[in-house]
């Protein structure tokens, strides 16, 4: 703590001897980088599955397909703790250890205003941002009264209904978004729903569902944001936020159990304070807590008619934090500098014929961080640092490691002239291993984690070139990130292995006239490991072959938008067989959406996804997540087949 102390104070010490001038005279470098998603409640409304969402917009994102829902996400072949999830500054982790609630499931797409996703190691105001960041900002209230309610219907009996509902005046605004919505089992595009794509795989008679469940509702799910701001004077703002989350009978078909429910409750507390003096253009203080329950169990499958009857793992996994960052000017560079603190707590235990406890799943692991960190922006220069203190603890009786960490990167943009710009970066950073590699536990109560474990350090660079044309843009991307001690897993545990991914994505935008545009990306990665101990295999897992997505999109004017969208994927050529991935086929789906205002309160959006109906799964199966068997080989999940729905939405 000793290291924090100092470098806080060199941090402070510059800015009181800083020259201070008005804050709205920075123009902050952009970050030429970012994917940036707007009005995500007013466009994604397929499904709450803001995973998927984000796959179809860019081809360095694919979603892990588990569900109906709450799919997790990869991101430049990373995934689990390796990215980093933001809520509205705050941060949640799924209880469940199999990945069937990651975070990112954990908002619904109607209550979100923005996503922004930022590739690389270039964060530091937030603990373990290894290779991305993902940050959600939901809907803020406003003044005066409105509202909008929306129903939605699509195939495969799904329904949505969602109500929003916000006012207030200068001093207090709240907001209330409420909705509910299931689903019954998707079909694939050979027509087979959950049970039939197991027998065709040839999946173990334990995985197979019970007669009296086969065509059972796929999910259930509520959900509820609740806010208030008050402007307690011209320059303090108050914010504070509530959301719940309560699933049931989540079904994941190619995972051994189902989820029995998956509720979670995010708190957020926000204060403010702008022009406190010359040396605090803006301080700021966030206390958020998020606690998720998840029940998984083998209820609906053959394997709870045997002696040991229904077995159910009670999953509790809980994060509190509290950061506190201040902002200056110094020399027309915008510098934040503060203090970061959290607490995550990871519990669970296994049960037999329903109640009988058996054994823990993990013993109470708890990691405590604390860090400091300094960022700085210019229009033309980005950099930053951060100093992590992390430790933690268990109840099994296994080693209780501590981490320390030096992470730090810089971003550079340099405009070549008024048509072509480059930028780049260098980054460094860290995340340390969480509680299930460390500490997990089978059934029997034997240990299937690795309490030596390392942490993990991304070592990155980017660079890139955006230029723009009469009609048109492009923008190509190129990385290398050289990870150190990656976490992997391997022959039924996890090991440190020493690996590199790099790639390039292409995207742009061509305006072919006034009404009609067409964007596009195309996405190559590959993944080496360095090391020797995880298989004969190179080739690294999560590593998506050649990937694009593209879209003509139709706009005549301001109330109608139509979209043809095409999202295409190379056949898996490397993959790693030692570790339980195969050969997937490529494929090529396509959707279309349709929306129109009818006047300045009723909204109406059509749209088929898979078009064509295709059969096809978009991600492997690599041995960290525990997938139902075949024969010993794992299977996949199919990807849903021709979707059709339709939204209708009324503002008041």
């Amino acid at each position: 703590m000793k290291k924090n102390i100092i470098l806080l104070s060199a941090v402070l010490s510059t800015a009181l001897y800083s020259q201070t001038i008005n804050l709205e005279s920075v123009n902050v470098i952009e970050k030429i980088d970012s994917i940036n998603l707007k009005d995500v409640s007013g466009q994604e409304l397929k499904s709450a599955d803001l995973g998927e969402a984000l796959s179809k917009k860019d081809p360095d994102i694919v979603i892990s397909r588990r569900s109906g829902i709450a799919n997790d996400i990869i991101l430049r072949g990373l995934k689990r703790d390796n990215i980093n999830v933001i809520i509205d500054g705050g941060k949640i982790y799924g209880g469940c250890p199999n990945r069937m609630d990651p975070p990112i499931s954990h908002v619904v797409t109607s209550n979100i205003e923005k996503v922004v996703v930022n590739e690389g190691p270039y964060d530091v105001e937030n603990f373990g941002t290894l290779g991305g960041v993902v940050k959600v900002d939901t809907k803020a209230p406003k003044s005066g009264f409105s509202g909008e309610a929306s129903i939605n219907a699509g195939s495969f009996g799904y329904q949505k209904g969602s109500l929003t509902m916000q006012g207030g005046d200068e001093k207090v605004k709240a907001l209330i978004t409420v909705s509910k919505e299931k689903s019954g089992q998707y079909k694939d595009g050979n027509g087979d729903k959950f049970d039939k794509q197991l027998e065709k795989a040839g999946a173990d008679n334990k995985y197979r569902f019970q007669p009296q469940y086969i065509d059972m509702d796929s999910f259930t799910k509520k959900s509820f944001l609740g806010k208030l701001y008050f402007n307690l004077r011209d320059n303090q703002e108050l914010k504070l936020s509530y959301t719940a989350n309560r699933s049931d009978n989540v079904l994941y078909p190619n995972t051994p159990m189902d989820a029995l429910k998956d509720d979670s409750d995010l708190y957020n507390i926000q204060y403010s304070i702008k022009n406190l003096n010359l040396y605090s253009k803006e301080l700021s203080f966030l206390y958020y807590y998020s606690k998720v329950l998840h029940p998984m169990s083998n209820k609906y499958r053959k394997g709870a008619l045997g002696a040991k009857g229904e077995i159910i793992n009670d999953m509790l996994s809980k994060i509190s934090g509290a950061k506190v960052k201040n902002s200056l000017l110094i020399n027309n560079s915008l510098v934040t500098y503060g203090l970061d603190y959290s607490k995550r707590t990871w519990d669970g235990s296994y049960y037999k014929n329903t109640s009988t406890f058996w054994n823990k799943s993990i013993p109470n692991a708890i990691t405590k961080n604390k860090a400091v960190f300094l960022d700085i922006s210019s229009k033309e220069l980005r950099y930053g640092l951060r100093y992590d203190k992390s430790d933690l603890t268990n109840d099994g009786g296994y080693k209780n490691p501590d981490f320390n960490s030096l992470s730090g990167y810089i971003y550079d943009s340099f405009a070549y002239n008024n048509k072509t710009t480059f930028f780049g970066g260098v980054g460094i950073a860290h995340r340390v291993p969480d509680g299930r590699e460390l500490y997990s536990q089978n059934k029997n109560g034997s240990l299937a984690g690795t309490p030596t474990l390392n942490q993990t350090r991304n070592s990155e660079v980017d660079l890139g070139v955006k230029k723009s044309f009469e009609n048109s843009e492009l923008k190509l991307k190129v990385f290398y990130s050289k990870l150190k001690d990656y976490i992997y897993f391997y022959n039924k545990k996890f090991v440190n292995i020493d690996a590199k991914i790099y790639g390039a994505k292409l995207s742009g935008l061509f305006m072919i006239d006034d009404e009609f545009n067409f964007d596009y990306g195309v996405s190559y990665l590959r993944g080496k490991k360095d090391s020797n101990n995880a298989g004969n295999d190179k080739d690294l897992a999560d590593i998506i072959p050649l990937r694009g997505t593209f879209a003509l999109n139709y706009e005549p004017d301001m109330k109608t938008k139509a979209s043809f969208e095409m999202v295409a994927q190379k056949s898996w050529t490397a993959y790693d067989a030692d570790n339980g991935e195969h050969k997937l086929s490529g494929f090529a789906t396509a959707n279309l959406k349709y929306q129109t205002m009818i006047n300045h309160k009723w909204t109406i959006t059509l749209g088929v996804d898979n078009l064509f109906d295709k059969t096809y799964q978009s991600s492997n199966t690599y041995n960290d997540l525990t997938l139902v068997q075949a024969g010993g080989a794992k299977v996949g999940l199919n990807n849903p087949g021709r979707y059709g729905y339709i939204n209708i939405s009324y503002k008041f």
